[in-house]
């Protein structure tokens, strides 16, 4: 078995590995890379690998640094099966089809830019990396429906399972086993493992023991918070505000992150531990997923699916408003006294940038950081400390109180990673999607395995 690393090395985002086995070439993940303006350049890069002579792609989660260049893949000229769970497909074709979104109004912002300014346009550096054809193109090559423990034959005597990581809805860890020289051998690919106790999804299975497991680190060298405690600094933080007369902003990612903090609030509600207050998802991506949630019961919890099941509705917050549309977006500009959930979580894009621009400067405001914030994002500016940050050409002071609660965080902990890592006892464990220093942490800390730590383009045989 060959694998080869093409993303999420030694970095958190842009998850990519090529297995070679059997005569097959399986891509997992293929996923962009997010944070700074310099990373565009590398998402438009070659892959590492041509396209056309992969298989089969194995995709383990819907989020944009795994599933985000898909389309690009496609488009390269990959002819191959894309294999899934079904509510991962249902996602991922919804948060591509945001990219391209996203990407042309991008492309078509810095092309008046330039204009403006009397700059020479160059047109292929400007395109976007994909358009919603193209993401079109990438959903026809999605094949069969993996369920969970259950393998699937992809050829030549190679095998694959996905056991559910408790990620996101529909996230999974892929065992891949093939017959090489006789000899059966295995690779676990963690894709993101989930936070363990929390309300709506189950917690992480652990796939069988593997030769070598390819794993996530994005936590590695840290311990969250406990979920009740942070629920609780939730409703502090919301309670507070909200007395106050400001707007709380809460960064959302799209996926299981809005849904979840919907939960928590409107359970807030119904304990009179909140009052009654209008809350806002400003995010059409938000709102088409908690559709998709609401769809998968069978990726719940048991007792979150029983109610689901049942007609009671998780997400059903009292005073909730949907605002798909902008106008309706805009209209919350004179709204005072609100909780406002909206995307990017890492706030480098979306109508979380509006919001930001206008609640900011205001002490009376609250912003509340529930997730990963990658290095360059305005979101870790924020979280850092900065005194001023730039919106849309012109400086914003930060004066509104600003919360990090790490308990929502959808990755697991280092506790939980050990954990998980010493159910499988893998002869090699090799370290990705997470920054070095992290690896470094974790590495020292595993025992009986041998380590790997490998970059970008590099090669390994299991």
């Amino acid at each position: 078995m060959q694998l080869s690393f093409h993303g999420a090395d030694r970095e958190v985002t842009g998850s990519c590995h090529l297995l070679a086995c059997a005569g097959k070439r399986i891509l997992v993940d293929c996923g962009l890379r997010q944070g700074s303006r310099e990373l565009e350049a590398e998402n438009a890069a070659p892959f590492g690998f041509d396209p056309q002579s992969v298989d089969i792609v194995l995709l383990t989660h819907a989020h944009l640094d795994h599933c985000g260049r898909l389309p690009l893949l496609v488009k390269r000229g990959f002819r191959g099966e894309i294999v899934t769970t079904s509510a991962t497909r249902e996602l991922a074709q919804l948060v591509m089809l945001d990219a391209a979104h996203l990407q042309g109004e991008e492309a078509e912002h810095r092309s008046r830019r330039n204009a403006h300014h009397g700059h020479a346009i160059d047109e292929v550096a400007l395109a976007p990396l994909y358009d919603i054809a193209d993401v079109g193109a990438a959903m026809q090559r999605f094949g069969r429906t993996a369920d969970y423990g259950r393998p699937i034959d992809l050829g030549s005597g190679v095998r694959a399972t996905f056991f559910d990581a408790g990620h996101i809805l529909g996230s999974a860890s892929v065992l891949v086993d093939a017959m090489e020289n006789g000899r059966r051998r295995s690779v676990c690919f963690s894709g993101d493992i989930g936070n363990a106790g929390r309300p709506l999804l189950r917690a992480p299975q652990t796939p069988p023991s593997a030769d070598a497991v390819v794993m996530e680190t994005t936590y590695g060298s840290r311990l969250h918070k406990p979920m009740r405690p942070s629920i609780e600094e939730l409703y502090d933080a919301v309670f507070a505000a909200v007395k106050r007369g400001g707007n709380v902003l809460i960064p959302t990612f799209a996926l299981e992150r809005a849904q979840e903090i919907l939960y928590f609030l409107r359970e807030g509600m119904e304990r009179g531990r909140l009052p009654a207050m209008r809350v806002f998802l400003d995010s059409p991506m938000a709102i088409s997923a908690t559709e998709i949630y609401r769809r998968h019961p069978e990726c719940f919890e048991p007792e979150a699916a029983a109610a689901l099941r049942d007609g009671q509705d998780p997400f059903a917050v009292p005073g909730l408003h949907v605002t798909p549309d902008v106008a309706s977006s805009e209209a919350i500009a004179a709204v005072k006294g609100a909780v406002i959930l909206a995307g990017s979580g890492m706030a480098t894009g979306g109508r979380i940038r509006h919001h930001l621009q206008r609640n900011l400067a205001r002490p009376e405001s609250t912003v509340v950081f529930v997730g990963y914030a990658a290095a360059g994002t305005l979101a870790r500016q924020i979280i850092d400390g900065a005194r001023v940050v730039h919106l849309f050409g012109e400086e914003v002071p930060v004066r509104a109180q600003v919360y990090t609660i790490n308990g929502f965080s959808a990755h697991a902990d280092q506790a939980e990673l050990l954990r998980w890592h010493a159910a499988i006892r893998p002869p090699t464990t090799i370290l990705v999607h997470g920054e070095m220093n992290v690896m470094q942490t974790f590495g020292g800390l595993l025992q009986n395995t041998r380590v790997e730590m490998p970059g970008p383009g590099d090669s390994l045989e299991v």
